[in-house]
């Protein structure tokens, strides 16, 4: 269950910054962001669950929270510049 959540999350960001550059208005360009932004912290909270049963090496896991907090941090700040 985990895995098919992970990769729904993990895989529709990038899905969904990309729709935003495509973006037809900025109230669509915004929701795209705010999609992104939501399925990024998704991502994070499974790792962060992958990472405390142990299910895979520390160091994967470790990288891939760093990325997914890192994008996190980007849709958020774009979000917040768009208000």
């Amino acid at each position: 269950m985990i895995r098919n959540q992970i990769t729904k999350s993990g895989t529709s960001i990038g899905a969904n910054y990309r729709e935003a550059n495509r973006a037809r208005s900025k109230a669509d360009f915004s929701n795209k962001i705010s999609i992104a932004e939501s399925e990024a912290s998704e991502t994070a909270y499974w790792l962060e669950i992958i990472e405390e049963l142990a299910w895979a090496e520390i160091q994967m896991v470790q990288a891939a929270m760093k990325e997914a907090n890192e994008l996190l941090a980007i849709f958020t700040s774009i979000g917040k510049n768009m208000k």
